[in-house]
């Protein structure tokens, strides 16, 4: 009975030292986990980063005007570059980024247009 009693404390003393706040070690190191690659590049990367430069946004606007126009796709082009906000009523836009204050998306759609075709094209490097 007092063995039994022995191992068992020297079993559960084990047991809480091994609960200790220090990470797992092999040898002095500390126990390293990996993560698989996947899962890091697609939490480091947003689904719809640019490759290489971040692209200004006049040519984001501009890569609008290849969709077909007076769609609803041109115009979800346009708020995806520049989230719509409506105001009660807006007053002509001054710049693009004025658009995006037109509640109805007609409006909206011409505006962005004009200033779309309006901006001069970059060259491409």
């Amino acid at each position: 009975m007092r063995m039994i009693l022995a191992v068992a404390a020297v079993l559960y003393s084990a047991s809480a030292f091994a609960q200790a706040d220090k990470p797992p070690m092999v040898g002095d190191k500390p126990l390293v986990q990996v993560k698989p690659k996947g899962a890091k590049e697609a939490a480091a990367k947003p689904a719809a980063a640019p490759k290489g430069k971040p692209q200004s946004i006049a040519v984001r606007l501009q890569a609008c005007l290849e969709i077909d126009d007076g769609t609803k796709d041109r115009l979800n082009c346009y708020d995806a570059v520049i989230p719509p906000a409506p105001k009660p009523k807006p007053a002509k836009a001054k710049g693009y980024a004025d658009c995006r204050f037109f509640k109805e998306e007609d409006e909206r759609l011409t505006c962005f247009n004009g200033f779309a075709e309006s901006i001069p094209k970059l060259p491409k490097n």
